[in-house]
């Protein structure tokens, strides 16, 4: 028997009548339920280790070391997230400052060319199996606050959960956390930690107008495209601006490069005029180098938000609308 066409008020009331609420699956629930009480069994590990030779940075060493996962105990204390923990890896890699790598014991990690993001998993196995790299990731959360170029890289919500004082387990430390993996979203969201903010007030500082506005772009299946910065103005546009900041990385960031191609090829046809900048910034594109190519690619010019870079994209404005 074929199956027939349900009708339209059939359809509606299916979805209603046989609606399960909440989705879940009990086998991944119950694995997961698991692995909740394996996190709680290991910071209980660590937290009778602390009480019975107090809070040093060899007791948090010996746990990561020892402990299968140890270093999840860590990271769920202080808050800080596994990905936060990998970007922070990477900024290590990246940057040549002495005091931090002397806090880390830099010379002793694996000496490799950047080409791509440690994984997690990677991590803890160099943990496991070079004492020297352990060493260096626990006093991070012990004395990282101490290291002026981390207190000047890492943006202050994030900076707070290096504290040592949270792995005493006082209420107040671990309200803070609580807090802190509750806000975490809105803090996210919030749009005055965004860094087109930044654009915008030096925009208004040259006392020019601006747009934020879609183009159709038949490249695109004539999708709407919203543009970030349109300066002037939609009819008579100068100067348009493209803004992706990114500290996480994600398969989107592909996704992203390629649009933005197809965006400068549509601009090119039909706004020859036009100067397309793009602000491309953050760890997340630092990793992702492939993407990031094919990204700045589809600019005429690309800054990032360092002091110097925007007094660079200002050198571009005055050029542009002031003849100078």
């Amino acid at each position: 028997m074929i199956m027939r066409y349900p009708a339209l008020d059939e359809k509606f009331n299916t979805v209603i009548s046989k609606n399960t609420f909440y989705f879940y699956n009990e086998e991944f629930e119950e694995y997961y339920e698991g692995h909740i009480s394996s996190i709680a069994q290991n910071i209980f590990l660590l937290k009778n280790r602390i009480d019975r030779e107090g809070l040093k940075e060899s007791v948090l060493l010996e746990h990561i070391i020892e402990i299968e996962d140890g270093i999840d105990a860590i990271l769920t204390v202080t808050g800080f997230s596994k990905e936060s923990l990998q970007r922070l890896v990477t900024f290590v890699r990246a940057m040549d400052d002495k005091t931090l790598s002397s806090l880390v014991n830099k010379e002793s990690w694996p000496s490799e060319d950047f080409k791509t993001e440690w994984s997690l998993d990677k991590i803890k196995s160099i943990i496991k199996t070079n004492k020297k790299f352990a060493e260096g990731i626990v006093n991070l959360f012990f004395r990282g606050p101490t290291v002026p170029v981390i207190k000047k890289v890492l943006p202050l919500f994030e900076f707070k959960k290096l504290d040592i004082k949270k792995f005493s387990f006082s209420i107040e430390s671990l309200v803070d956390t609580i807090i802190r993996y509750k806000t975490k979203g809105s803090y996210k969201a919030a749009r005055e930690g965004n860094p087109e903010v930044v654009i915008e007030q030096v925009l208004r500082s040259h006392k020019l107008t601006f747009e934020k506005g879609k183009f159709r772009i038949p490249e695109a299946g004539n999708i709407p495209r919203t543009m970030d910065f349109i300066v002037p103005n939609k009819t008579a546009p100068k100067l348009i601006i493209e803004c992706s900041y990114s500290v996480t990385t994600a398969s989107g960031m592909g996704d992203k490069a390629k649009t933005e191609k197809t965006v400068a090829d549509y601009l090119k046809k039909n706004y020859p005029s036009v100067i397309f900048v793009g602000f491309v910034d953050g760890i997340g594109w630092y990793v992702r180098r492939g993407d990031l190519r094919r990204m700045v690619e589809a600019y005429d010019f690309v800054f990032t938000f360092s002091k110097e870079e925007l007094e660079r994209f200002e050198k571009l404005l005055q050029e542009t609308f002031h003849g100078k």
